[in-house]
């Protein structure tokens, strides 16, 4: 099966810019949830004894940090026996510093999470107050300090309201002496839909102009690399051998089973297939408990379409598309296939020996650039 992603859709509070499914949840929710998510994993094993096990899970929301140690180690428990975990398997949980502890931290290296992600997003409060964040600054780094993770990645936030770039050279200062070993950015969009979505029509907030944005994301592409860190993806940086390699998987288009009320699974078979679970909780409940995998195909990709997105995705990484490795996937050269939009992509598509790659400017414009693949 290679990856499985588990979406926890609770959080302690929603945040105005997130449009992403989750909702606040009582102990109660997350207790009978966590029952859910075995009986899950438990619908969808394989049948096939001969299937890989995991090599990389994650435990993504929401918030996946409000659930207890011992719910954490039950459900690795049930994916152990349903699929297998991998000796060396990467596992990953999201944490939000304000609900996470010392002792919490500890618990969750001893029952096999070895990354954690933690969701800092800014280290000046009066930003934090602004993104609705229940953390302060100063918790961020309490967390840190009580993290003892050897794969560490913090979550930041730019072009946020009022942020020069001052401002935000300071807190790439305060992240960088936090020692994390991945940096996972986030530009901050207005997203219909969400509380800061409904402030942008209504004048109240407005987005960071594209002459900002595009300054606020040299200035950290420079920082992070000047730190030792690889830009490795359009909006994320690892130190040496510290990649997240589950994220990885999605951008190489392998296979990723899904779990959880709003996850999405990715099949290799034949062209390619995307199933998704849907944003509902109601459904999603009543499917497991009749016997039935909630997963309804989203998408069955023709050859073409899984050509096209296999560029789209790779092209998001610094590796870019291997000639040699689309030849071997799809029978031809991705030349041969995509010449016109090489061609409009100028001088910010570049081919280094095998690999067809953007350049930072490309990144820039990334949304505008591969619209031409699609």
């Amino acid at each position: 099966m290679g990856s499985l992603y588990l979406h926890i859709p609770y959080c302690p509070s929603k945040c105005p810019y997130c449009d992403f499914f989750s909702q606040v949840g009582s102990q109660q929710q997350l207790d009978e949830y966590v029952k859910l998510l075995i009986l899950n994993i438990d619908i969808i094993a394989p049948k096939d004894l001969s299937a890989p096990p995991c090599s990389t899970i994650f435990f993504g929301g929401g918030t996946p940090s409000l659930l207890q140690p011992i719910q954490i180690e039950q459900i690795l428990n049930q994916i152990e026996k349903s699929f297998g975990i991998k000796p060396d398997a990467e596992i990953t949980i999201e944490a939000n510093p304000g609900t996470i502890s010392a002792e919490q931290l500890q618990d969750y290296r001893q029952i096999g999470i070895n990354r954690l992600s933690l969701g800092v997003q800014s280290l000046n409060n009066d930003n934090l107050q602004v993104l609705g964040r229940i953390h302060t600054a100063r918790e961020a780094q309490v967390a840190v300090g009580a993290a003892g993770f050897d794969n560490l990645n913090l979550d930041l936030m730019f072009a946020l309201p009022n942020q020069d770039l001052a401002a935000l050279n300071l807190e790439v200062t305060a992240l960088l002496d936090l020692n994390p070993d991945h940096v996972a950015l986030y530009g901050l969009t207005f997203e219909t839909g969400t509380e800061f979505g409904t402030k942008q029509q209504t004048g109240e907030l407005s987005p960071c102009n594209e002459n900002l944005y595009t300054d606020q994301y040299r200035l950290l592409h420079q920082r992070f690399v000047d730190a030792g860190f690889n830009h490795y993806e359009i909006s994320n940086f690892a130190r040496s051998g510290k990649c997240c390699r589950h994220n990885q998987g999605y951008w190489n288009r392998e296979d990723c089973m899904a779990v959880g009320a709003g996850g999405h699974s990715f099949k290799t078979r034949e062209e390619g297939e995307r199933w998704h679970n849907r944003n509902d909780l109601t459904y999603y409940r009543k499917a497991l408990l009749n016997g039935d995998d909630p997963a309804e195909l989203l998408e069955n990709y023709d050859h073409l379409g899984a050509m096209q997105e296999y560029a789209y995705l790779t092209l998001r990484t610094n590796e870019g598309l291997s000639r040699k490795r689309f030849k071997l996937k799809f029978g031809l050269y991705p030349e041969e296939v995509f010449a016109e939009a090489i061609d409009k992509c100028g001088s910010y598509l570049q081919l280094e020996r095998d690999r067809y790659k953007f350049n930072l400017d490309g990144w820039l414009i990334y949304d505008h650039l591969i619209s031409n693949f699609l």
